[in-house]
């Protein structure tokens, strides 16, 4: 039987015994599973959600570096440009690599061709990481559904440990944001968050909020204050 250690929400430093059992889950490259038992690795928030007859556990970041993982959606910045791969800065110790068989749904001769033609250096791309064992640098893709060079909209920069905030249990916070401003936004695992608002009054509370999210993500009732602040500020501007 699982044994919680901690309250939900509250701060865990590293080296602090978590959760024991084996129906006890961890959702999070923070923790460190030792036997059967689960330590924080790193200062942050405890989430602890049962899931059917399971304990799921992850923890918030406080602060801290954006480590990439398989599957995470990521908001990069081209940096470089070889003959078969890009560089992308994606807001972590690891550099993004792009290859061409990543990026092209058509063969590319780099003797007749160049790949400054698709991608140049200051471009934004919205990626997926499909491949990272810190080993070699995170190997990217453009491939697939909302993926590629950004085209619209503005990038807002956090901390990557408030993504989670700024997302939200079951994307609560995000979806309010929209809802709220009409904007619409993509959150990046790493920290960066591409917006494409109406104007730019809403542009800007929408950028107050999320500044707000960052700042006071470690405190209760979050969604509501934010709420109610984007309608003050809409009631202010007249927007």
């Amino acid at each position: 039987m699982a044994k919680i250690y901690v309250s939900p929400r509250s701060i865990v430093v590293p080296g602090d015994l978590i959760a024991e059992g084996d129906d006890v889950e961890a959702d999070s490259v923070y923790i460190e599973r030792r036997g059967k038992r689960f330590y924080a690795t790193i200062t942050g928030l405890v989430s602890v959600e049962q899931v059917d007859d399971k304990y799921k556990i992850s923890i918030i970041p406080l602060e801290g570096a954006y480590i990439p993982k398989a599957g995470d959606i990521v908001i990069g910045l081209v940096e470089d440009i070889g003959l078969t791969h890009w560089e992308v800065d994606i807001s972590s110790p690891y550099k993004g690599i792009l290859t061409v068989q990543e990026a092209l749904e058509k063969p590319f001769n780099p003797v007749t061709d160049s790949l400054k033609r698709y991608l140049d250096v200051g471009d934004y791309i919205v990626a997926k990481v499909i491949a990272f064992d810190r080993a070699r640098d995170p190997l990217l893709t453009i491939k697939g559904k909302g993926l590629g060079r950004v085209t619209e909209g503005s990038i807002v920069e956090i901390k990557p440990s408030r993504v989670a905030r700024v997302i939200g249990k079951k994307g609560s916070m995000v979806n309010m944001l929209m809802q709220e401003t009409g904007c619409n936004i993509l959150v990046g695992q790493n920290g960066r968050i591409l917006i494409n608002c109406p104007n730019k009054d809403i542009e800007e509370i929408l950028v107050l909020s999320i500044k707000k999210i960052e700042a006071e993500a470690h405190t209760t009732g979050l969604t509501e204050r934010v709420r109610e602040f984007i309608r003050k500020e809409r009631e202010k501007r007249g927007v």
